[in-house]
């Protein structure tokens, strides 16, 4: 059954959606991989096609649609691969702040760019010292005159090598009490003097997704490029964590029941002393117990979705979405490489990958740990700082 927030035109866009991945990602997806980058020219395809910021204003290069298309476009992308990550990152992440807390300014002069393909996003919040601890970051910046100066470093940032611009969460008041209350939000545009890009990392998995470290030596931002308002920064970051995780949470459904419908077909077509591998009571009962999982999970997650583009609050509902969908991923890549037994660690089988890619969705956008300890608090158990 359709889920409630999807009408009519969100199905037409998504066959519209499939068509153009079918042409233009799965007969390429395996050169990306090997390639360890998706090029451009398919951001600039997305964009033609408005699959890029659906929904931001039309006067920006938007469609001005509601959030169930972002929905639909995260869905199809992961079915192609995990690691077209970065798109909805693009979309879904980094867009928002621009949209929500930037200048008429700010919008004019990146939206259209974005929606085109033209301008690749990232945001940098993560450093080698500070991960999940948001507060502690230790980029700072510092007014002069009509620049900020920005030094410290980034890393594990999606769409590090691509971006042409990237919101950087840095602490513009180093000796604010409490901590979190000296964040601001900087847009560092390609280009920007004392602005480098350090190592393309190697990751165990998402290879054609471009992961990289970011660095910045006395590097000058202008002042206009102040996301909101100075000292919000971590403020704004909490507001729309809850849309980045939901965002994973869709991810990780979709990937396991990708997982599963690849099983699916192997065991039916695999045949082992004499039968097929799907007539063994145990793989029966390993397909149902993870189709029974998935079946829980997509209920869940699109009633949260619904949620969601309602403007409801459902922090601590998306904080066990995300936890709770991106184990059960963990857990159905494990069950299904094994269901193919020994050509399950295979490369040119996709469970091989798929295994590859899920774990990190435990770790990013806040680990699993970090979720927990956010519906705790939300349950009254604990008085400290949420995320």
């Amino acid at each position: 059954m359709a889920a409630s927030y999807l009408q009519e035109e969100h199905e037409i866009f998504r066959e519209s959606l499939r068509k153009f991945l079918e042409k233009e990602a799965y007969p390429n997806y395996e050169k990306w991989e090997e390639d360890r980058i998706i090029p451009r020219e398919f951001w600039r395809k997305m964009g033609e096609q408005g699959f890029l910021c659906p929904d931001i204003e039309e006067k920006y290069g938007g469609s001005n649609v509601d959030w169930g298309f972002s929905v639909i476009i995260n869905e199809e992308l992961e079915r192609v691969g995990s690691g077209m990550v970065g798109i909805g990152l693009h979309n879904d992440i980094v867009i928002p702040y621009i949209s929500a807390y930037g200048t008429d300014e700010q919008k004019e002069k990146w939206l259209p760019k974005c929606a085109a393909g033209e301008i690749i996003t990232a945001i940098a919040m993560t450093e080698p010292g500070a991960g999940s601890d948001l507060a502690g970051i230790r980029t700072t910046a510092r007014l002069e005159g009509d620049h900020y100066i920005v030094n410290g470093e980034k890393t594990f940032i999606t769409n590090g090598i691509h971006s042409d611009l990237i919101i950087i969460a840095c602490k513009t008041d180093p000796h604010a009490v409490p901590r979190h209350k000296g964040v601001s939000l900087l847009a560092v545009e390609r280009g920007t003097e004392g602005f480098s890009r350090g190592r393309k990392l190697n990751k165990v998995g998402l290879h054609c997704q471009d992961t990289a470290e970011l660095i910045f030596e006395d590097c000058r931002v202008p002042k206009e490029n102040l996301i909101g308002e100075e000292g919000k920064g971590f403020l704004y970051l909490m507001e729309k964590l809850q849309q980045e995780r939901l965002v994973v949470a869709i991810a990780a459904q979709v990937a396991a029941e990708e997982m599963l419908n690849l099983t699916i077909n192997y065991v039916k077509n695999r045949e082992a002393f004499g039968k097929p591998v799907s007539q063994f009571q145990n793989t029966q009962f390993k397909i149902a117990e993870m189709a029974t999982d998935i079946e829980m999970g997509r209920v869940f997650l699109d009633q949260l979705i619904t949620e969601h583009m309602a403007g409801i609050n459902v922090v601590t509902k998306v904080s066990m979405a995300k936890w709770k969908l991106t184990e059960n991923a963990r857990k159905i890549a494990a069950e299904c490489m094994q269901l193919h037994g020994g050509y399950g660690y295979m490369e040119e089988y996709e469970i091989a990958r798929r295994f590859r890619d899920i774990p990190v969705a435990s770790i990013y956008a806040g680990t699993n740990e970090i979720m927990k300890t956010i519906i705790a608090k939300n349950m009254g158990l604990s008085q400290s700082n949420g995320q």
